[in-house]
């Protein structure tokens, strides 16, 4: 029988079974501590992704390789702690190149629902956008470096039926990734392949031709996680005179349209928008040109070229608040996938060397007309402020309009997780 001994956690007693894993007690006693690399299975506990760090008498540790003893003292839930696994996962994000609308395991990732459960819209980190391998040599599976965390699960746990070792760390420090032995590989079955899939917390393990076995909307987690609150806090109340209308100004910079289509899925509710909302400068007005300061600013798309940038600019000095919706002004979206290739490479496939180009017309566009393409595309928060993030590819329609009412009316309006998507 276990011995039982008297911890604290987060100011309240508990009486736990000596000697258990810190996460697995407070589980038990539903107390959530977020993890990535922790796996039941694997022990002892790999304490690689940081996530579960708690206080323990005063000290910061990993929960996962915490044992519990009589008088331990535990603080899970302060606001530097809450902040601190935030950080981590935002390192995750921009030190990886985790595309989530392209992503094979969206809706299936535990990271991403980690973001999902800590709200968060964009990372305060900038992305790194670091190439690095994608190895299809493999016989059953796809080893997508770019988005691995380097958990150490597969390493640990993914083994041949004799024993031997499937997945393995190579190269050091930032240069670390996982390799894949191919001749051991091949002895994997089927069934022990997609456990190394959905062992893998992201999207870095895939096994071909089993990527896309669940529809959208019956995904691990699409119908998981807490209501979210569209904004936390208003930094601002608007005031108007009776007859007033907020104003709002909306534009399309490098992306694909698709977040503006999202403004009308609302359908006839955009009658009641209109009610309280007059638009100026957008493409929705085909008003070209700012005529008044605006209360409100929504920007989709990143910064690909000079003239994004310029606009970018004008729409933060007429604009009180500014909005980011949609994956392409958060992070640069899918246009971003082009910083891994240097530009002039990126000009000469597309006019040049590109199967499409006339047979002589060996010229790259160039005139003062044109704006001039940037070394890479930006995030819209590394070129001017950004007060609010609205995640997505399109973000839900409802998830927009509950956004910018909640900032007009300085009203919460609680967004369910259907509305919020990373993908």
């Amino acid at each position: 029988m276990d011995n039982i001994v008297n911890i604290i956690i987060d100011g309240r007693e508990y009486k736990v079974p000596e000697g258990k894993n810190l996460v697995d007690v407070a589980k038990a006693q539903g107390i959530y501590i977020p993890t990535l690399c922790h796996f039941h299975e694997v022990n002892p506990p790999l304490g690689t992704c940081r996530i579960c760090t708690v206080m323990v008498n005063n000290k910061f540790t990993t929960s996962c390789t915490t044992k519990v003893q009589e008088g331990m003292e535990v603080e899970i839930n302060t606001p530097e702690l809450i902040d601190t696994r935030k950080a981590i996962i935002e390192m995750l994000y921009a030190e990886g190149n985790h595309f989530c609308p392209s992503c094979e395991k969206s809706g299936n990732c535990d990271m991403q629902n980690l973001a999902y459960d800590m709200g968060l819209t964009n990372t305060r980190f900038p992305h790194v956008f670091s190439n690095k391998v994608v190895d299809f040599n493999p016989q059953r599976m796809i080893m997508e470096s770019n988005r691995c965390i380097l958990c150490k699960r597969c390493v640990e746990e993914i083994k041949t039926d004799d024993g031997k070792d499937v997945f393995a760390f190579i190269h050091r420090g930032v240069k670390t990734r996982v390799h894949i032995d191919y001749e051991q590989e091949q002895k994997l079955t089927e069934a022990q392949a997609l456990k190394a899939m959905n062992l893998c917390p992201v999207g870095a393990i895939l096994v071909k031709g089993m990527i896309f076995e669940e529809p959208f909307g019956e995904r691990k987690y699409d119908l998981l996680g807490n209501t979210k609150n569209a904004i936390e806090k208003n930094k601002k109340i608007i005031e108007l005179n009776e007859d007033e209308k907020f104003i709002v100004a909306t534009t399309s910079l490098a992306g694909c349209f698709g977040c503006h289509m999202s403004l009308l899925d609302i359908d006839l509710d955009i009658l009641d928008i209109f009610e309280i909302v007059e638009f100026n400068k957008s493409p929705l007005t085909d008003i070209k040109n700012f005529s008044k300061r605006c209360h409100v600013g929504l920007v989709e798309g990143g910064c690909a070229n000079s003239e994004n940038v310029e606009v970018l600019k004008e729409f933060r000095k007429k604009c009180d608040i500014l909005i980011g919706f949609g994956e392409c002004a958060i992070m640069g979206g899918i246009p971003a996938m082009r910083n891994f290739v240097p530009l002039k490479e990126c000009l000469e496939e597309a006019y040049i060397h590109g199967v499409t180009s006339e047979i002589g017309a060996n010229v790259i566009p160039n005139h003062e007309d044109i704006p001039k393409l940037l070394n890479n595309v930006y995030p819209c928060s590394e070129v001017v402020k950004i007060d609010y993030f609205i995640p997505g590819c399109a973000p839900n329609a409802n998830h927009i309009w509950k956004v910018v009412k909640s900032i007009l009316l300085g009203k919460e309006f609680p967004i369910e997780h259907e509305e919020f998507k990373y993908d």
